[in-house]
């Protein structure tokens, strides 16, 4: 028989990843290319793990040794990356170290990604703005200028059910597809991760399922601590495709009560569908990760 769990004290992680510590990278020898070591007796930082005291991961080995050209390397690709997707990029990339006695190690690129989200250069003041005239507001946003929708497709949390996530994910593809053929691009707020391989901690939709997004907003589950996905499973999309994606934490705001006093144009099970004359307006302040979303008229 199971025992019966508070949802307040339910913490759930990605249970396709598991965290080690830089003990297991010293074991298994992947921390010796890597790895410092900090001295509190002489507060120091001393190259390699000879010494006694706290390990640090400062690529010093690979760097000042020279073990192979990594900044050559990542220097060259980031201008590759810069000239054929024309923005500067992000890259994660992947060393195999663990190569026979006089045989080069195996650098492998694992992703690339650009890193300007909007054509505005603007910073946008996003401060000045009255709480009740706002939807939304969130100190961890990605994109930067301004966004004006008069469409918002919602997943209410308080029908919200974590054993119905895919169920909801179809919800929304239906309407995704209904908008697409209006060319009614829409805001989206939801609860838990978007796009989660595991479907308890979120909704696990495809991209092409909310590829009419213009903005996301991903909100946190009731009684249930769940460490935001912040778009990675989206990101190349939203960075492509300039979608704005807000999450919203403690330091976040969302008008629930707001949102639920609207008529919608279409109710599912789970989502519906707002409409509204005068505009959304979003701002995202790209500098300082800062966005708000104003209701309309506001």
């Amino acid at each position: 028989m199971m025992e019966n769990i508070l949802l307040d004290s339910i913490e759930t992680t990605d249970t396709l990843l598991v965290k080690y510590g830089l003990e297991e990278a010293e074991k298994d020898g992947t921390l010796r290319y890597l790895g410092s070591t900090y001295s509190p007796e002489n507060d120091a930082i001393y190259d390699g793990l000879s010494r006694a005291g706290v390990r640090l991961v400062t690529f010093a080995p690979i760097l000042k040794d020279k073990i192979f050209p990594l900044p050559q390397i990542v220097e060259s690709l980031l201008h590759i990356g810069k000239t054929g997707m024309g923005a500067p990029v992000e890259m994660e990339f992947a060393v195999n170290m663990s190569v026979p006695p006089g045989q080069p190690c195996e650098f492998a690129v694992l992703q690339v990604r650009p890193m300007v989200l909007s054509r505005e250069s603007e910073v946008l003041n996003v401060d000045d703005v009255m709480e009740q005239d706002l939807i939304c507001r969130s100190g961890q946003v990605l994109g930067n200028g301004i966004i004006h929708l008069h469409d918002m497709l919602v997943v209410d949390p308080d029908r919200f059910d974590r054993s119905k996530s895919r169920e909801v994910a179809t919800e929304i593809g239906l309407m995704n597809e209904k908008l697409l053929e209006y060319k009614a691009p829409y805001l989206l707020v939801g609860v838990g991760r978007w796009g989660t391989l595991d479907p308890w901690l979120g909704i696990p939709v495809r991209y092409d399922q909310i590829c009419g997004a213009r903005v996301i907003v991903e909100a946190g589950m009731k009684g249930i601590a769940i460490s935001p996905s912040q778009g990675s499973h989206f990101f190349q999309n939203i960075t492509s495709f300039m979608v704005g994606y807000f999450t919203i934490q403690s330091n976040g705001f969302l008008d629930w009560d707001w949102i639920r006093s609207q008529k919608p144009v279409e109710e599912r099970n789970y989502t519906k569908h707002l409409s509204f004359n005068l505009p959304i307006v979003i701002k995202i302040n790209g500098h300082s990760n800062q966005g708000i979303i104003l209701k309309p008229g506001a």
